[in-house]
């Protein structure tokens, strides 16, 4: 795996993304053709369109590397898993079929476990994100490759964090209380991973939800933008979990004391 160039890799994948979330916009257009999966949660012609694009193209990249996608079963049921990719075609299905703009396309490498490269795209916010190494994370605007910087806005008397939800849990108000988090702004989807690492807001608290699909893109970008990501008790977040099931999370600006 050391032979792997992550940078060409992530690279390659940028015009692949732009064209999945070109269709992702088209099919919504469209009308799209929504059912209800097993687990009670949605799914659309439209993540399984983008996943067929991204798996594809991932695949001709690296052939020899397993690929986990949200919407497929296929090496699921693989046991210790190290090295792999994970894939949310749409992360933010709900705001995708109801015409709201907090959706993403994402992909993540997971080597030895830990997150090396991440790419992930918001089309309706028109918003690319990708890392593939320690400062070296950046956002396409104009055209042009802008690195991020998590810290570059911090203001420690203004700390703001984004939220999955208006409603804190007091588990989760405790940690805020200790952070000094002064506001915060319900946010969907791994939009709020690439957020943080543009220093656009400072951090997110989450107890144990969702799956490793959801997060491993955002965390490789947000990591190389210099940020943090543990669970409540500090410890480093891995992957490869049974059921690819996530922990709790704390991101946050390595501002952040």
């Amino acid at each position: 795996m050391d032979k792997i160039n992550f940078k060409n890799i992530v690279e390659s994948l940028i015009d692949t993304f732009f064209y999945a979330g070109k269709v992702s916009l088209k099919l919504r257009d469209k009308g799209l053709i929504k059912k209800m999966k097993t687990d009670n949660t949605p799914v659309s012609n439209g993540d399984l369109e983008v996943n067929e694009i991204v798996t594809k193209k991932i695949i001709e990249l690296t052939p020899d590397i397993p690929i986990i996608s949200e919407e497929t079963t296929h090496n699921k049921s693989l046991n210790n898993l190290k090295n792999f990719w994970l894939i949310d075609p749409i992360d933010g299905t709900y705001n995708y079929i109801n015409n709201l703009d907090e959706f993403t396309i994402n992909a993540g490498l997971i080597i030895n476990k830990k997150p090396v490269a991440g790419i992930i795209y918001a089309p309706a916010k028109e918003r690319m994100f990708y890392s593939y190494g320690e400062e070296q994370a950046y956002e396409i605007r104009d055209n042009k490759a802008i690195k991020l910087d998590c810290s570059k806005n911090f203001d420690k008397n203004e700390i703001k964090f984004v939220s999955y939800s208006e409603k804190i849990k007091p588990e989760i108000k405790k940690i805020y209380e200790i952070l000094k988090v002064k506001k915060f702004v319900k946010m969907k989807s791994s939009l709020k991973f690439c957020v943080i690492a543009a220093g656009e807001y400072d951090g997110y608290v989450a107890e144990p939800r969702a799956c490793e699909w959801d997060i491993a893109a955002g965390h490789a970008i947000l990591k190389h933008a210099g940020g943090f990501i543990t669970d409540f008790d500090g410890k480093e977040v891995l992957y490869g979990k049974k059921d690819f099931k996530n922990p709790s999370l704390i991101l946050k600006s390595k501002s952040i004391l």
